[in-house]
């Protein structure tokens, strides 16, 4: 009879498969878990809308649907297992778009996390807040469908992290066609011009879906705290800009970012979407807790 293994043999070999599975895990989606799990302990599920229990389709089954979706009637019929689904389930998809332009690639000082970075950090724990509440989710302007539960998350953390992932690195989203009912979230820095933010929202709301706008800043993007003679180079093959004391206009550029962000708020407001800032000198999980409280508003 073989002899069990000794149980210090057995913790090393537990640990040394918990390091493989941590380690094929992008750090971006381990930031994400831990943010999400932060923000989880003080929410509810979204409250959701839709058609109620009107039949949709059936679908096979998928790793990490509930066992209680299974209809077993229609299983049994043929070899694959499927799943029921009714009709607000195919209307309450989220698609989540974060900016990837190289403006996203500032930050002011070391110890901080370039906007990028907090860009692709809220939209993952977005996702694992949403997929954890049951609902499907996808990557807008990717190629992708709307999937739910882990697959979903993990599929997200791939496409966000691959650099051959085939996604525009565009200031703003395409607008494509995507199901009436669902919802879209954008986070980015929003400083494109507003006529373009503006058509951009307008294409998307005009299909009926909802949306909820980020706006992502580096600190000394909201309070240009240089003094003297300073040299700004652009990001985005912009000119340089040479100022010979920027204390003789930072009133000025505090008053044009305020008249930026009432564009977005007035366009949020004539569309029915929310709209939110956060500085990434501030914890994530305070913009994922306002980002979700949008989420599951009730539509007006």
């Amino acid at each position: 009879m073989p002899r069990s293994p000794a149980p210090q043999t057995t913790t090393l070999l537990a640990r040394h498969r918990a390091e493989e599975l941590a380690s094929a895990l992008p750090p971006l989606l381990v930031a994400a878990e831990r943010v999400a799990a932060t923000v989880a302990q003080g929410v509810h599920g979204r409250r959701r809308v839709g058609l109620g229990e009107t039949f949709w389709q059936f679908r096979r089954y998928q790793p990490g649907d509930a066992p209680s979706m299974i209809d077993w009637r229609q299983s049994a019929k043929t070899q694959p297992v499927y799943v029921r689904e009714n009709e607000w389930e195919a209307a309450q998809s989220v698609w989540l778009w974060r900016d990837r332009s190289a403006s996203m690639d500032f930050r002011s000082a070391a110890g901080l996390p370039t906007k990028r970075e907090r860009a692709d950090l809220l939209t993952l724990a977005t996702a694992v807040l949403l997929a954890r509440g049951g609902e499907r989710v996808a990557l807008l302007n990717s190629g992708t469908r709307p999937d739910h539960g882990r697959s979903a998350v993990d599929r997200l953390a791939r496409l966000m992290t691959d650099p051959q992932a085939a996604v525009a690195p565009e200031p703003l989203p395409r607008v494509e066609p995507l199901p009436r009912h669902a919802q879209v979230v954008l986070i980015g820095d929003l400083l494109s011009p507003l006529p373009e933010i503006h058509a951009a929202v307008a294409g998307l709301a005009g299909r009926g879906l909802r949306g909820h706008l980020v706006q992502v800043l580096d600190p000394a993007e909201e309070t240009l705290p240089y003094d003297g003679r300073v040299a700004f180079e652009g990001l985005e093959n912009e000119a340089g800009l040479l100022v010979p004391r920027v204390e003789a206009v930072r009133e000025a550029y505090r008053e044009r970012l305020q008249a930026q962000r009432d564009g977005l708020s007035a366009l949020a407001r004539t569309t029915g979407w929310s709209f939110a800032t956060h500085r990434t000198d501030r914890p994530p999980q305070t913009a994922l807790l306002a980002l979700w409280g949008a989420l599951a508003q009730e539509p007006v």
